[in-house]
């Protein structure tokens, strides 16, 4: 049997709906939804604006890391990883749900994406670091010696980038400075105390293949 698809616009079948009653996220994969949503992650209206989607695109070059994320939201998409050779990229989409909407509320609060001002009660979970690293971060290296590291938040804005540097210095005890990038503002973590706990945080969660992003 094929199972109907939302791209199709069957959103009232059967199959669908009874889906959607049974789905509820997870501890672990809200927090790798989080983490998403920091880093390359999209949120899309369904069809008839009611809820809300998940979207995540990665190179083909991090194809392990994305077959990663689908193995652990498989149970919210109904296809498999699609890929898309305009761009090289591939590409998995979850079920509009709503508790997605949920969080589409607090990341798209006006039609895009902003960080919310309570994100320092939604970083708890360490995995949230993690994702968020290997999806938008990068190691800062000078002669083969680490010196820091990037989480390139260039998407968010000054003020916004405040609130998260100050939520990691709460949560976490990090502390990272603003640095400009082409005119848009990115989160850097220098001193060598908050690099080593940020490393020791989410070394663990690191996939094998994102090993070159610490060290």
């Amino acid at each position: 049997m094929v199972i109907p698809r939302e791209a199709r616009r069957i959103t009232y079948s059967t199959e669908i709906r009874n889906l959607k009653k049974s789905l509820s996220l997870s501890d672990y994969q809200k927090s790798v939804v989080i983490g998403t949503l920091l880093g390359d992650g999209s949120l899309a209206a369904n069809w008839s604006k009611t809820n809300f989607s998940l979207q995540v695109a990665h190179s083909v070059k991090q194809k392990t890391y994305i077959l990663w994320k689908y193995g652990i939201l498989k149970d919210w998409i109904l296809s498999k990883p699609r890929y898309y050779s305009r761009n090289n990229s591939i590409t998995i989409k979850t079920i509009s749900h709503p508790e997605i909407s949920q969080l589409a509320m607090l990341f798209y609060p006006h039609g895009r994406k902003v960080m919310p001002d309570n994100i320092k009660e939604l970083i708890h979970d360490p995995i949230i670091l993690a994702v968020w690293y290997m999806d938008d971060g990068n190691i800062i290296k000078r002669n083969g010696t680490v010196y820091g590291y990037h989480l390139n938040t260039q998407s968010f804005g000054k003020r916004e980038n405040i609130i998260l540097s100050q939520a990691l210095n709460d949560v976490y005890g990090i502390e990272s400075m603003l640095e400009l990038n082409h005119g848009r503002y990115r989160l850097r973590i220098m001193k060598k105390k908050s690099r080593n706990k940020f490393q020791g945080i989410i070394r663990k969660y690191i996939l094998p293949e994102m090993e070159y992003k610490l060290s």
